[in-house]
């Protein structure tokens, strides 16, 4: 029986195959239905069919997003990475036409893990100054 990856693993996991590799089935993989992702703007999403959304509008907006992980730490519950990202705002994703503006951003993203899956995800980043930069308010 293999064994259950450390929530660490686990983040890794989520950034590498949804954010790196974008691949939106490990959405499915990682969560569970009652998962709750606590996003920027006091948006509250639960399950993998709330976050998918999430997901493809950011990739819409940012095509060419890259996502980095610049670190990882845990503890036998938890998990936060800190992460960058950038990309060119070449999609019409977060309401607006694109812009082509070049974008960059940092964040962390504080993690519960149970039995090798997501249960609660909470993201920290300047959502404001991105929107803000792209004349978004």
């Amino acid at each position: 029986m293999p064994a259950t990856p450390t929530p660490a693993e686990v983040a890794r996991q989520w950034f590498q195959e949804i954010w790196i590799n974008r691949d939106p089935t490990a959405i499915q993989r990682l969560m569970t239905a009652n998962s709750k992702g606590y996003l920027e703007r006091d948006v509250t999403v639960t399950g993998p069919e709330e976050f998918l959304p999430v997901f493809h509008a950011l990739i819409s907006t940012f095509p060419d997003l890259e996502v980095q992980i610049d670190g990882v730490v845990g503890d036998d519950q938890h998990a936060c990475v800190r992460w960058s990202a950038r990309g060119k705002h070449a999609g019409p994703g977060m309401g607006v036409p694109a812009t082509g503006k070049d974008i960059s951003f940092r964040g962390i993203t504080w993690m519960t893990v149970k039995d090798g899956k997501v249960t609660e995800g909470w993201d920290s980043w300047n959502q404001g100054a991105l929107l803000a930069d792209l004349g978004i308010n």
